[in-house]
């Protein structure tokens, strides 16, 4: 039995950027986890890293690669800080940036704190038709942005468009042959 796009349920991987928190810390990240599950997706990885550049891109790239991989949420690593490195680990892996994401984020997010909403860098692009929307650290802000715009984009049933279409004609790719190919770790 195949299942309709409107109702189709997504793979999503969760990252949290933070050098400070851990698993038990991690509440954004959870409530992002406990979201997508509740919405009747499927959370197929869940990781937590510091805020180096390299190492986000590292795994975002390798979840953009993945054909089971229908989307990315992270959460954290947007604001001004200066290890706050997301939208310089994620954005040169983007085919597209979703214009209105960011934009959409901060009129619902000054609703809540004001012109502090300026400081937010959340933003969301495509890459090898997978979905990626960065979020601030703040469980607060993530709850802004899965109850504001991601429950609907994610849902086929969110008319006039979504993003479920898009991600459901994800090309099958090799990648399950990377590490055998290129190695998972360098070598001399």
């Amino acid at each position: 039995m195949t299942t309709s796009i409107q109702t189709r349920s997504l793979n999503l991987a969760i990252l949290t950027v933070s050098d400070s928190r851990g698993a038990g810390e991690d509440t954004s990240g959870q409530y992002l986890e406990d979201s997508v599950l509740a919405a009747g997706h499927q959370v197929i990885s869940r990781r937590i890293l510091p805020d180096d550049v390299y190492l986000v891109r590292a795994l975002i790239s390798r979840w953009i690669a993945e054909p089971d991989v229908h989307g990315v949420l992270i959460t954290g690593g947007t604001g001004f800080h200066e290890r706050d490195s997301t939208p310089e680990a994620v954005t040169p892996l983007l085919d597209k940036i979703i214009e209105g994401f960011g934009e959409e984020f901060r009129r619902l997010s000054a609703e809540e704190i004001g012109s502090s909403t300026v400081q937010s860098r959340a933003f969301g692009g495509l890459a090898n038709h997978t979905v990626i929307f960065c979020l601030p650290g703040s469980t607060g802000a993530c709850r802004t942005g899965w109850e504001g715009i991601l429950q609907y984009q994610l849902s086929g049933t969110q008319k006039p468009c979504n993003f479920v279409a898009l991600v459901s004609r994800k090309p099958e790719s090799p990648v399950g042959r990377l590490n055998e190919i290129i190695g998972s770790k360098a070598i001399r």
